[in-house]
């Protein structure tokens, strides 16, 4: 039952529950994010149009991203919508699910390792959320950058070293972008002019650019990158000095894109 001392959700709000029971008039759920307040999702709700049958489209036990319709502390219920709820919303709801969930789990190594008290990590929480919308976002910063990004929170050292310890089992997200860059030179010494051009343009970015012999006059050129907008600019200046320098010596030049990929955060 819903009580005026309980935190409420917000119209609007998009919320992430649980479904726990079906009727012929829609199915009744809890919120996974309000101390399992119970809601309840009408049929008119659950989808477009008429639905004949409420297990056709949710069933119990399952998890569902539902809009916040109508609020009130005095009812035991609140009223909800899953038809309301766009696909985009849907996506940012479930990763932002996650990030929490993440977060929890890097705290709960962190309180292991150093050996902190509930309450030491609730001021560790605060702390971070005066810098990050998350948590898991915080230890992402230090597995990328360092553990510096923290040093405004002036954290005790055994707590910043349980972080940093931690943060370094993270796989940050990253992005591939490639394609098949063809080349030829007719010159003697052609195939030299081609292996220069690729390594000269590349130069000391190993870790991040690879290029692959296909078979000539096909080499596979690969880009990674924390987003697309960093793998863009770095490969935009490698494939114009390939090409320049390939072009001087009377050779020719082409390239075509491959299917770009993205990698999960770990």
């Amino acid at each position: 039952m819903v009580t005026q001392t309980q935190e409420l959700p917000e119209i609007g709000e998009i919320v992430l529950a649980t479904i726990t029971k079906l009727t012929d008039h829609g199915a009744y759920v809890t919120l996974d994010e309000y101390d399992n307040m119970q809601g309840f999702l009408h049929v008119s709700e659950i989808a477009p149009g008429w639905v004949r049958s409420v297990s056709k489209f949710v069933r119990e036990s399952e998890k569902k991203v539902l809009l916040v319709k109508k609020v009130n502390p005095g009812r035991s219920e609140i009223d909800l919508s899953l038809k309301q709820v766009s696909k985009e919303q849907q996506k940012k709801k479930l990763l932002e699910v996650k990030r929490i969930e993440k977060g929890k789990t890097l705290l709960d190594a962190v309180k292991t390792s150093a050996g902190l008290t509930d309450k030491d990590i609730e001021k560790l929480e605060d702390a971070i959320f005066s810098k990050y919308d998350f948590v898991y976002d915080a230890f992402l910063d230090v597995a990328t950058k360092g553990i510096g990004v923290l040093d405004e929170l002036k954290l005790a050292k055994k707590t910043a070293s349980a972080i940093q310890e931690t943060s370094s089992k993270i796989k940050p997200p990253s992005v591939e972008i490639r394609g098949i860059c063809e080349l030829t030179c007719n010159q003697s010494n052609g195939v030299e002019v081609i292996k220069n051009a690729i390594l000269d343009s590349i130069g000391d970015q190993t870790s991040s650019i690879s290029v692959t012999y296909i078979g000539a006059p096909k080499y596979r050129l690969s880009v990674t990158g924390p987003d697309f907008k960093t793998a863009e600019r770095m490969l935009k200046p490698i494939l114009d000095k390939i090409q320049k320098i390939i072009e001087k010596s009377n050779g020719t030049f082409s390239f075509t894109r491959e299917e770009s990929k993205k990698t999960r955060e770990g």
